[in-house]
């Protein structure tokens, strides 16, 4: 257990030897055990029974061109419920901010994923340009890429996502011509429409991955 999470339990919550917890992992599933051993950086622990198997996560990235910290934190915390195991946060031309502290966006993502009893903890990239992460980007999968006031794509194409997609939000005040044209130039790019009105970038991030995700893990198409 990580030092962080060993003086919670112990100061915070004031648990001691012999108490009951749940513990888990993307690897083990989820275990109920019994505290052995509690310290200031260290704990250990007693294994009873297991409460759920391990189960995999559909690999779901989201991109997103970082936000102000209250935003972007917001974002961490939905995408981490809504079954996003990869954030990538991209520089773009009109991106407000270009600090991030990738401790501070890890711990957040790892108690959201505590809070809606997720498994496993999704992986939080550095900060990229734009172009540097379109280059890189596996051409097999699909990159669905936000874009406001599209009208040649409906929104539901999201869901036909499929394992490794991606989804891609742009920054509030949206993408530049000039990026707009690199996105347009590569044919794993998929634009995509949440609706006639401007979202707030965090919207539109929970609007976009509802309806990746109930495709991804229903195995379902929503009907058009």
């Amino acid at each position: 257990m990580p030092a962080e999470q060993a003086r919670y339990l112990g100061t915070v919550l004031r648990r001691t030897a012999g108490d009951t917890v749940r513990l888990f992992n993307a690897q083990a599933g989820e275990w109920l055990a019994s505290i052995a051993d509690i310290r200031k950086d260290k704990g250990h622990f007693r294994l009873e029974r297991p409460l759920r198997p391990a189960s995999t996560q559909p690999a779901l990235t989201l991109a997103f061109a970082l936000l102000k910290r209250d935003a972007t934190d917001l974002v961490l915390r939905m995408g981490t419920e809504l079954g996003v195991t990869r954030f990538l946060p991209l520089i773009t031309e009109r991106t407000n901010s270009h600090r991030v502290n990738l401790e501070r966006l890890h711990a957040i993502a790892t108690e959201a994923a505590e809070q809606c009893e997720r498994l496993d903890i999704p992986e939080v990239c550095a900060p990229s340009p734009l172009a540097t992460f379109i280059g890189a980007w596996p051409a097999e999968h699909t990159l669905f890429a936000a874009m406001e006031r599209m009208t040649a794509t409906s929104a539901r194409t999201l869901a036909d996502a499929r394992e490794a997609d991606g989804l891609l939000i742009g920054p509030e005040g949206g993408w530049s011509e000039a990026e707009c044209q690199m996105l347009a130039k590569r044919s794993f790019v998929a634009p995509v429409s949440l609706g006639s009105l401007v979202l707030r970038a965090d919207t539109a991030v929970a609007a976009g991955l509802a309806l990746m995700g109930s495709g991804l893990r229903s195995g379902t198409v929503l009907s058009q």
